[in-house]
């Protein structure tokens, strides 16, 4: 089966939540025998640099730059109009011309769109003649809704803009894709709500076992660990919230307590947060998180803000380590996760469940995550059910094409 796939970053390297579930769809179509064509944009020479470690995967690559400043000035002339922004700032001026050069090449059997972003170029000429599988990951414009409900003016406008105008058209193309995936069933219940006539379908997140499993011993010190991308808003929300409510609670339990904020691109914001004498560090970018992990002995995800499933809390578990977590993440996680979480929204009751935590051995807690059923959740079995969509899909090829 010939799979032409749309992703709106480059699925290398797998450090986002984004990135790891595309990355691992490529492992798993390349190992089942498929064709595999990535078509990708890209945002700068960093992530363009990393194009033949996709290509070193077995399939073909071909990526396309995003221009960010063109973009960005195009979204504030359009915010008068009715176009989610989500498109604006992910267009590409030469994907079409690029499109119907690589189906002179050959025709795919179905296309494999990545994120709203991407439905939209699937939804046109040419590609809008091929059948479509969609695999939202999350249904974006609740994330917008959520923002916009904590956020001060003007953001508060922009967000419910974009909640508006982007939910019209995950309708649209979640109808007009003969499947549209989600992560979870709380996903799936919001986009059935929109798209009543779609056919919505959980393939759900995954972790990798072989990559996180600790091969050290448990931390025995107080160390708090957070991973994630560190300009992304919900996480910087997050992480701020931590460190000003939260953490000098932690710390006056514990004032040998530190807090490794981990992931690439920190704001000036969580820059600001560094602090040597309440214990607060950040990392940017690193080559591998495990080893903050393995060297951590509790994870953290205070998100105010979280859809789908928020894959750090499941390699920090893979990793050995109980996390604490808003509900807003936990209902999220997959079931099997839930018994090395703590929950708590609230400053004070999110600061005990972690004093709680660091106040056990080392060996507790590992105990405790070990409670946690991650093994049935290795890709593989997670990204089984995307084979048997794929090809249903690819079936109605000559239909579509006639």
């Amino acid at each position: 089966m010939k799979v032409l796939f749309l992703t709106h970053r480059l699925p290398f390297a797998p450090n986002r939540g984004d990135r790891v579930r595309a990355y691992h769809i490529v492992r798993s179509l390349v190992d089942r025998g498929d064709d595999v064509h990535v078509l990708s944009l890209v945002h700068d020479a960093e992530e363009e640099a990393q194009v033949e470690r996709v290509r070193a995967l077995g399939v073909r690559a071909t990526t396309l730059p995003v221009p960010k400043l063109r973009n960005y000035a195009a979204g504030a002339v359009a915010l008068a109009g009715s176009q989610p922004l989500t498109h604006l700032l992910l267009h590409a001026p030469e994907f079409r011309a690029t499109v119907a050069r690589i189906l002179r090449e050959g025709e795919p059997d179905v296309v494999l769109a990545y994120c709203s972003g991407m439905a939209r170029f699937a939804l046109q000429p040419p590609l809008d003649a091929y059948p479509l599988v969609l695999d939202l990951v999350d249904v974006d414009s609740q994330k917008w809704a959520e923002m916009a409900a904590k956020a001060p003016q003007p953001k508060r406008w922009i967000y419910a803009r974009e909640e508006r105008y982007l939910s019209r058209f995950e309708k649209e193309a979640a109808s007009r894709a003969l499947a549209t995936l989600v992560v979870n069933e709380r996903e799936a219940r919001v986009l059935r709500g929109i798209a009543p006539a779609a056919n919505v379908q959980v393939v759900r997140v995954g972790v990798d076992l072989a990559s996180h499993t600790p091969p050290n011993a448990p931390c025995e010190l107080p160390r708090v660990v957070f991973c994630g991308v560190m300009n992304y808003g919900p996480n910087v929300d997050g992480v701020t919230w931590f460190v000003r409510e939260i953490w000098p609670l932690v710390r006056a339990a514990r004032p040998d307590a530190r807090f490794t904020i981990v992931g690439s691109r920190p704001t000036a914001a969580i820059e600001r947060l560094v602090s040597d004498a309440n214990g607060v560090e950040v990392t940017g970018t690193v080559p591998s998180v495990q080893r903050y992990l393995w060297d951590a002995a509790v994870s953290v995800a205070p998100l105010l803000t979280a859809r789908g499933v928020q894959t750090k809390v499941l390699e920090a578990v893979a990793a050995g380590l109980p996390a604490v977590v808003t509900s807003a993440v936990y209902e999220g996680l997959p079931e099997e996760i839930h018994a090395a979480c703590r929950v708590s929204d609230s400053p004070s009751d999110f600061a005990a469940g972690l004093i709680g935590l660091l106040a056990m051995t080392g060996a507790e807690r590992r105990r405790l995550a070990a409670q946690a059923d991650v093994h049935g959740l290795e890709w593989d079995a997670q990204l089984a059910p995307l084979h048997a969509i794929l090809a249903d899909a690819a079936a109605n090829k000559e239909v579509i094409r006639s």
